[in-house]
């Protein structure tokens, strides 16, 4: 796909985390949003080897979001490349519905590993890479992290590790928006300088635009030419695309109300009539 047919998909996929999360009446709309170009770049550009109708395919690449939170964006991203049908995406966090508010591997077809547990993915992640050389498989484990989670001791336990060895075949993306529940990392504990700390932790690092397809796609195919892991730190904007929700901490966790929803799905394109008519069809009443 071009260029512009990301930056379509990223759109759609904005307006069915809105729904999502109006339909559900919970979730992360913050650093879902924020996640979003990052996760069309590695499903729709050319960077993951997939296949939907084998979701286990042993040649496939991996992906662990590390930040589980930000599901929505993800199973927004897995209902268009195929993995499963786009209905599923209003039951988001139902009683007996197959999308947790944080990804399940045994229920959701696609999702590589259960997370949730802030701080586990990179080390979940550093085992499949590990796998990976122990077979002489040739497959690559992509893995999102988060700003609050980076402050887990563990990512840095899971850092040294990849280190040690040698892990090539692992790249993680630091979805660097700069706020997280309580307030912005600087406030909490403040893990500058990003690049700096990730190098001398062994890892080959780059900072993009993560809203910029050009810049994303680019640091994909750098990560691929490195002899050690690698991180691409993207900066990005919390609650992106919608603007009463960008950089606003509140936005974190809390979902949109149905008159809200339909501001925000204006916003992101859609008529007034036709973001009524979207919310009304999953069952929102207004």
């Amino acid at each position: 796909m071009n260029i512009e047919e990301l930056k379509l998909i990223a759109r759609e996929v904005r307006r069915d985390i809105i729904l999502m999360l109006t339909k559900a009446k919970s979730g992360h709309p913050g650093g879902s949003l924020s996640s979003v170009e990052i996760l069309v770049s590695l499903y729709f550009g050319r960077v993951l080897k997939y296949n939907p109708r084998e979701p286990d395919w042993a040649c496939r690449d991996r992906f662990v979001l590390s930040k589980g939170h930000a599901a929505p964006a993800l199973y927004s991203v897995l209902a268009r490349a195929g993995f499963f049908p786009r209905e599923w995406l209003w039951q988001l966090r139902q009683v007996n519905g197959k999308l947790q508010g944080h990804p399940d591997s045994r229920t959701t077809p696609g999702v590589e590993s259960s997370t949730g547990s802030l701080g586990h993915g990179l080390s979940i992640a550093n085992g499949i890479a590990l796998a990976g050389k122990l077979d002489d498989k040739n497959y690559r484990v992509y893995c999102l992290l988060g700003d609050g989670e980076i402050e887990e001791g563990s990512i840095w336990e899971a850092a040294m590790t990849a280190k040690r060895h040698k892990l090539n075949n692992l790249c993680c993306i630091l979805d660097h928006n700069g706020l997280q529940i309580a307030g912005t990392i600087q406030e909490i504990k403040d893990t500058y300088s990003l690049e700096e700390k990730w190098r001398a932790f062994g890892f080959a690092t780059r900072t993009i635009n993560g809203h910029d397809f050009h810049e994303i796609l680019d640091a994909f195919r750098w990560c691929i030419e490195q002899d050690f892991p690698t991180i691409i730190i993207a900066n990005t904007i919390k609650g992106k695309g919608v603007s009463f929700m960008e950089n606003a901490l509140e936005w974190h966790g809390k979902a949109p109300k149905p008159k809200e929803a339909v501001d925000a799905l204006v916003e992101l394109g859609l008529t007034r009539e036709q973001a009524l008519e979207s919310l009304t069809k999953i069952g929102v009443e207004i």
